[in-house]
């Protein structure tokens, strides 16, 4: 057995980032860590087989770190100059991408030598003496840079650097086994913010048509508390083992939110914002997500200019959802009761994108708390705007869930108001 070469290996990994899929506001996004990998230049080409009788050779090549050895040749050589140059090579079989090689060979005994690709010919990287090949047989002989008796043998600085690679190596893979535990997490919370999302659905299902709004309520209430606690505890373990990863902020920061734990998740969502500002390379839809998400608290906790400023800088650092982020800023100030913010809201998503029949509905209902009804004729006065956001949802959405209501109110805007109107008198 000879020395290695001055560099033993060429160490090669990265972090890749799974491309994110903008479905709904609650969105997740995948972490990857690349494998440690060893990259070398392309092997020799075959030897052409012999002709005559023959046998087989086949192994596998492992580097002194304990990883398959891709690249590179063995060679069968045999004579008195066995290994000392190319002239002395009778077979030579490239190894494979899985660190594998094969081939055929005449019968004798040869000496079984591994170079890596571009090693010299007088120069090699392991040999074995003595294997024979027997016609009509296949020989087994594994390449195994990892013996005891190899690394003894090397050199002093080699040792040291093989030294070093084993440590980067073992701290990648530990690396790479918290991020795949992490994305397994992630994938679960995927699934239960989409089970939290549909939870009224799942509770009218689960209870039949004929359930009291009550029951039905209280249902869906227990389905968004058992999927936001169970994101809670998988996020609050895994933002403890790799606290600077913004994306299990963001989630965590939704659990609390779902959960109603308001100033908890308003911290949290800070933080993910700090963790992002200090990125090298900041990701638009987790700053969106979590800008969104102080928008939603402030809105639910009466802080309408917060709110407003939260959403609009979700807008601004991710564009290509910021009539997303403003249609639910609009759906939350609905929910909250807040009619101007709502009103306000609605017309930046109409700006923002025109087609979403939804907002029109949210700027009508917004406009019409500023109804009043005419003393003399009874009917409604709408405020300006107000029918014309109507108008234009029927038009986007004729039979949409509200077209009846819509059409409603628009008929007793030419007539006398009805019993269950409630507006100003003017």
């Amino acid at each position: 057995m000879r020395g290695l070469p001055n560099t033993i290996f060429e160490l090669a990994g990265s972090l890749v980032p799974a491309a994110p899929k903008e479905k709904n506001m609650k969105r997740t996004i995948s972490l990857w860590l690349g494998l440690l990998g060893l990259a070398l230049l392309p092997a020799l080409a075959q030897t052409p087989a012999p002709t005559g009788p023959t046998g087989k050779i086949h192994g596998h090549v492992i580097n002194p770190t304990g990883a398959s050895q891709t690249g590179g040749t063995v060679s069968l050589v045999s004579g008195s100059g066995a290994g000392t140059g190319a002239q002395a090579d009778k077979f030579n079989f490239p190894v494979d991408a899985n660190g594998d090689y094969t081939g055929q060979a005449a019968p004798g005994t040869y000496s079984v030598i591994y170079r890596t690709a571009g090693m010299t010919p007088d120069k090699q990287a392991d040999k074995f003496d003595n294997v024979k090949i027997i016609n009509g047989q296949d020989v087994v002989q594994d390449i195994d840079m990892s013996r005891q008796a190899y690394i003894d043998a090397l050199p002093a600085d080699q040792k040291k650097q093989l030294e070093d690679l084993r440590k980067h190596n073992s701290e990648a893979m530990k690396a790479n086994e918290v991020i795949k535990n992490l994305n397994g997490d992630l994938r679960i919370v995927t699934q239960d913010i989409k089970d939290a999302d549909a939870a009224h659905a799942t509770a009218l299902s689960t209870l039949g048509d004929k359930a009291s709004k009550a029951d039905i309520d209280a249902k869906e209430a227990e389905i968004k508390t058992a999927k936001y606690t169970e994101i809670q505890t998988l996020m609050l373990k895994d933002t403890a083992a790799k606290p600077d990863a913004s994306v299990l902020w963001a989630q965590l920061g939704q659990a609390q939110s779902g959960l109603k734990q308001y100033d908890a998740a308003a911290a949290t969502f800070k933080k993910t914002l700090d963790l992002e500002a200090a990125s090298k390379k900041p990701n638009p839809s987790i700053q969106g997500l979590a800008n969104s998400g102080l928008g939603e608290i402030y809105a639910r906790t009466s802080k309408v200019p917060e709110a407003t400023a939260a959403y609009d800088a979700a807008a601004k650092i991710n564009p290509t959802q910021a009539a997303f982020y403003l249609k639910n800023e609009a759906v939350i100030f609905f929910q909250t009761n807040q009619g101007d913010a709502q009103v306000a809201a609605a017309t930046e998503a109409i700006a923002a994108d025109p087609t979403q029949p939804l907002v029109y509905y949210l700027k009508g209902q917004g406009l019409i708390q500023k109804a009043t009804v005419d003393a003399k004729t009874q009917r409604i006065i709408l405020p300006p705007g107000c029918a014309e956001a109507y108008q234009k949802y029927l038009d986007l959405a004729p039979t949409g869930p509200y077209a009846a209501e819509v059409k409603g109110i628009l008929d007793q805007a030419s007539q006398k108001v009805s019993t269950t109107f409630k507006a100003t008198k003017k």
